[in-house]
C-alpha cells in the first residue's frame, strides 16, 4: 500500500499507461504532425530523419529522465520542485520560467489550433477560401480561438486522473486510428512510391552543417521540453512508478507518431506532384490541394484536420497543467479558479497573436519588422516557442547535472527504476555534460551564430 507521501493529494496518475498516454500526448502536437514533415521535407528527407533519431536517442531521452526525475522528486511543479531540491537559491527562476513559456506558448499555439479546427469543416463550407484570407478574419479565427481554449478547460477541470489521463485515453486511440486511415488512403495513390522513397531511402550527401542543427532542434522541440510540461506530469508520479520504462515509452510513442506523419504525408504530396519542401504552408496551403486531387477527398481531409485537432489539444492541455499546477500547488488556488483564471489571461494574451494575420495591420504585415519577423505571433513563437524553449531546457540540465548532484538524482532514478550503476553512470554523462552544451549549441543557432536559423 501507498504512503501519503507517495500517493500526494494533489493528484496523481491511475496508471502507468495513463502517464505514457497523457506524456506522449503533450509532446504530440503540431511540432510532429505538422512541423516534423515539412522540416524534413526541407532537409532532404531520409537522411534527415536518421539523423533525427538519432538526436532523440541520445540528447533529447536523458534530458526527459531530467525532468521527469526533478518533478517526481518534491512531487511539485516546476518551481515548487526546484525550491524543493535547492532551497534558498535562485534556481526557482528556472522554473519560472517554464511556467511562464507555458502562459505565452498557450496564448499563440491556441491560436493555431483554432484555424487547424476550422479546417475540420472549411471544405465543406468555404471551400475556395484562400488560407490567407481564412486566418485573417477575425470574426472567424477569434472563435475558434475562444472554443479552443474551451476545450482545454474542460478536460483540465477534470483534473488529472478524471481529466487529463481520461481524455488521452480516448484521444491518443483516435489519434492513432485517424492516422492510419490516412495513411492507407495515401499510400494507394497513384506515385506514392516516390514519396515513400524520398522519405525512407536516405542521401547521404545531402547532410550539412544546417541539416544537423535543423535535425537537432526538431528532435528538442518535439518532445515539448523546456517549458515544465515533463516536470508538471513527472510531479504526478508515484515513487514507485519506473522512470525508465515510462520516458523510454513517452519517447518511443511521441517518435513513432512523428514518424507515421511523414508516412501519412509525402506518399501523397508526391502523388500529387506537390512540394515536399513547402515549409509551414505544406499542410494549410499544399495538403487541401492534394486532397482536393483524391477520390473522397473531402472526407480524407476532414480527417487528417481531425487528428490535427485531437494532436494540438493533448498539447494545449499540457500546455495549461503546467500554469495551473503552480497556482495550485503555490498561490493555493482551487483548481476551478486556477483554470479559468489561467485560461482566460492566456485568451486575453493571445488576442493579437489572433489578429496579426491580416486583422489589425499594426500587428503584422508589411512595415510590421520585430526580430526580422513578419508579424506578431511569429515573434511570440520565436522569443517563447524556441528561445525560451532553449534557454529553459539549457538551465535545468546546468540545474540537474550540477547543482542537484549525481547523488540526489540517481537515488531519484533508481526508485522503482532498478537501473544499474553502470547505467546511471552511461545517463550522467549526457546529463551533466554533453546536454548542456548540445543545447547550448541549439540556443546559438536559434540567435543565428551558424547563419540563418535553420531550425523551424
Amino acid at each position: 500500500m501507498q504512503t501519503q507521501e507517495e500517493r500526494p493529494a494533489r493528484g496523481q496518475w491511475g496508471s502507468s499507461l495513463g502517464f505514457v498516454l497523457a506524456a506522449a500526448g503533450s509532446a504530440i502536437g503540431l511540432g510532429n504532425i505538422w512541423r516534423f514533415p515539412y522540416v524534413a521535407g526541407e532537409n532532404g528527407g531520409a537522411a534527415f530523419v536518421i539523423i533525427y533519431l538519432a538526436c532523440i536517442a541520445l540528447i533529447c531521452l536523458p534530458y526527459l529522465f531530467a525532468e521527469l526525475l526533478v518533478g517526481r522528486s518534491a512531487h511539485k511543479n516546476p518551481v515548487g520542485a526546484i525550491k524543493a531540491i535547492a532551497p534558498n537559491t535562485p534556481w526557482w527562476i528556472v522554473g519560472a520560467l517554464g511556467v511562464l513559456t507555458g502562459v505565452f506558448i498557450l496564448s499563440y499555439y491556441g491560436v493555431i489550433a483554432g484555424w487547424v479546427f476550422g479546417y475540420v469543416f472549411k471544405g465543406f463550407v468555404a471551400h475556395d477560401l484562400p488560407f490567407t484570407e481564412f486566418i485573417a478574419d477575425p470574426v472567424v479565427v477569434v472563435p475558434l480561438f475562444a472554443l479552443f481554449m474551451l476545450f482545454t478547460v474542460f478536460v483540465v477541470l477534470g483534473g488529472v486522473e478524471k481529466g487529463i489521463e481520461r481524455a488521452a485515453k480516448i484521444l491518443m486511440p483516435i489519434l492513432l486510428l485517424l492516422m492510419f486511415v490516412v495513411i492507407v488512403r495515401g499510400l494507394t495513390l497513384p506515385g506514392a512510391g516516390a514519396g515513400l522513397e524520398f522519405y525512407l531511402k536516405p542521401d547521404f550527401s545531402k547532410v550539412d552543417g544546417p541539416v544537423v542543427l535543423a535535425a537537432l532542434g526538431q528532435a528538442f522541440f518535439s518532445l515539448s521540453l523546456g517549458m515544465g510540461a515533463m516536470i508538471t506530469y513527472g510531479s504526478y508520479l508515484p515513487k514507485t512508478s519506473n522512470l525508465r520504462i515510462a520516458g523510454g515509452s513517452v519517447a518511443l510513442f511521441d517518435t513513432g507518431i512523428a514518424l507515421l506523419a511523414g508516412l501519412m504525408i509525402f506518399p501523397a504530396v508526391f502523388a500529387a506532384g506537390e512540394d515536399p519542401a513547402g515549409g509551414p504552408a505544406l499542410v494549410f496551403m499544399t495538403l487541401p490541394k492534394v486532397f482536393d486531387a483524391m477520390p473522397a477527398g473531402q472526407v480524407v481531409g476532414l480527417l487528417f484536420f481531425l487528428l490535427l485537432s485531437v494532436a494540438a489539444l493533448t498539447s494545449t492541455v499540457s500546455l495549461l497543467e503546467v500554469v495551473v499546477s503552480y497556482t495550485v500547488d503555490e498561490k493555493k488556488w482551487s483548481r476551478r479558479k486556477s483554470v479559468w483564471t489561467v485560461a482566460v489571461a492566456c485568451f486575453l494574451i493571445g488576442l493579437p497573436s489572433a489578429l496579426s494575420q491580416g486583422a489589425v495591420p499594426a500587428l503584422g504585415g508589411e512595415g510590421f519588422s520585430i526580430l526580422g519577423k513578419s508579424d506578431f505571433l511569429s515573434v511570440m513563437d520565436f522569443l517563447w516557442g524556441n528561445i525560451s524553449l532553449a534557454l529553459g531546457a539549457l538551465l535545468l540540465s546546468i540545474f540537474v547535472g550540477w547543482i542537484w548532484g549525481r547523488r540526489g538524482a540517481a537515488a531519484e532514478l533508481k526508485l522503482g527504476s532498478g537501473v544499474s550503476e553502470r547505467s546511471i553512470s552511461f545517463w550522467w554523462i549526457f546529463v551533466r555534460y554533453i546536454c548542456p552544451v548540445v543545447i547550448f549549441i541549439v540556443l546559438l543557432n536559434i540567435f543565428g551564430v551558424f547563419g540563418d536559423f535553420v531550425g523551424g
